[in-house]
């Protein structure tokens, strides 16, 4: 699945999440920096992007609209992309059932819990 990181999820997501996720770009990659939302869509939409984002705008447009393009919800607050890559990576086998479903237009990934010791 290629992947369309939003303008609130790093640029560096891109290279670290390669070998899961190929052919995956940034917005600021694409020229989409200042796109509106609708833009990003479209763009998504004309090029086989599923579009990640941590906010609900795509949420939104994703229930008005459905897909394609697919919108995959990171629900991970702020955080850092550190933080990011792992729900990406043990997410892995979740969005590629996504992409299969041909019905499925949303999935909402949560941030993994922390193991903490007593």
């Amino acid at each position: 699945m290629k992947l369309l990181f939003d303008q609130n999820l790093s640029p560096k997501l891109v290279d670290r999440i390669s070998d899961h996720f190929p052919e995956s770009q940034h917005v600021r990659d694409a020229g989409l920096s200042e796109a509106s939302d609708r833009e990003v869509w479209d763009f998504a939409l004309s090029n086989g992007f599923a579009i990640v984002s941590k906010d609900s705008d795509f949420v939104q447009l994703s229930l008005l609209a459905g897909a394609p393009p697919k919108v995959i919800r990171l629900q991970v607050g702020n955080c850092t992309t550190d933080r990011v890559e792992p729900v990406l990576r043990s997410g892995f086998e979740a969005i590629a059932s996504f992409e299969r479903n041909a019905d499925a237009s949303l999935l909402v990934l949560p941030q993994a819990r922390r193991i903490t010791s007593p």
